[in-house]
């Protein structure tokens, strides 16, 4: 699509090592990782919690229909 190929990655690379320097990079890396693992926790927790609304209507229809 955009046309990238290995050359510009690495030239990319280089640039961003440039500007954050090395000891920096693992600290981006690792804040990022924190900040995708918190969206998954928080996305789970928001199904979790439409699951469990769910569950009780069901099962008070189920209740319903066996009487």
């Amino acid at each position: 699509m955009f046309g990238i190929g290995t050359q510009e990655i690495l030239i990319i690379a280089l640039i961003i090592l440039l500007l954050f320097g090395g000891k920096k990079i693992p600290e981006l890396m690792r804040g990022l990782g924190k900040g995708v693992k918190s969206f998954k926790e928080e996305m789970n927790d928001l199904e979790g919690k439409s699951d469990k609304q769910d569950a009780p209507e069901k099962q008070e229809n189920d209740g319903v229909s066996k009487e």
